[in-house]
């Protein structure tokens, strides 16, 4: 069982942000899903990175920060977009971290102090359309990072959508969505092993 700790875009904690993170939990995985918007959820996308902006991004980083402070430090790192940046930074810099999954932006390792970490294993997932993490830049950065990391996968889905794994937005794509959290589960087994036997020598 893997725990995660899993930051929101920029729409803000939506329901289909909870969804995605209750369907971890319903694969055996622990997930916390704090609030970076502080009960402030924006139907644009616009709006949502307005406030963000307003409010600084480097606020909004020290709420991650602060959310992960309670956690232990074995932690898988989720972001979505704009969770992206306090999901790669903290996998890159508190130590201990089980892996990152980076959804639909990535940001060079550079920025965040130098190479990505040994031991730290990750994934990227995009669309090969998206006008943000195809044309602004991210997904130049995740291939670099495939070349570079130890363990590193990025996987490309067809399509043109923003933030489609969120089932409560427009965006959302069902088939690509299903395959990108079968690919979740799929690396959160991964970096956390099987379940360990019961010692009282029952199935687990």
């Amino acid at each position: 069982m893997a725990e995660v700790l899993v930051f929101h875009h920029g729409h803000g904690l939506t329901d289909g942000v909870r969804e995605f993170a209750e369907q971890l939990r319903r694969a055996g995985h622990t997930a916390h899903v704090p609030d970076l918007f502080e009960g402030r959820v924006f139907d644009s996308l616009e709006e949502g990175i307005g406030y963000a902006a307003s409010t600084g991004f480097g606020t909004i980083t020290e709420r991650a920060t602060a959310a992960a402070e309670g956690l232990p430090a074995e932690l898988v790192y989720l972001g979505f977009s704009l969770g992206v940046l306090p999901a790669q930074k903290l996998a890159q810099t508190r130590p201990n971290a089980r892996g990152a999954l980076l959804l639909e932006a990535c940001v060079p390792a550079s920025e965040f102090g130098g190479a990505w970490p040994r031991g730290v294993p990750v994934q990227v997932h995009g669309m090969d359309a998206d006008p943000f993490f195809a044309g602004e830049g991210d997904v130049d950065a995740a291939r670099a990072l495939v070349e570079t990391a130890p363990d590193a996968e990025l996987f490309l889905y067809p399509g043109d959508r923003h933030l489609f794994t969120d089932g409560s937005l427009p965006s959302y794509d069902e088939h690509a969505s299903a395959q990108a959290v079968r690919r979740v589960c799929d690396f959160l087994d991964r970096v956390t092993g099987p379940t360990p036997p019961d010692p009282r020598g029952e199935p687990a």
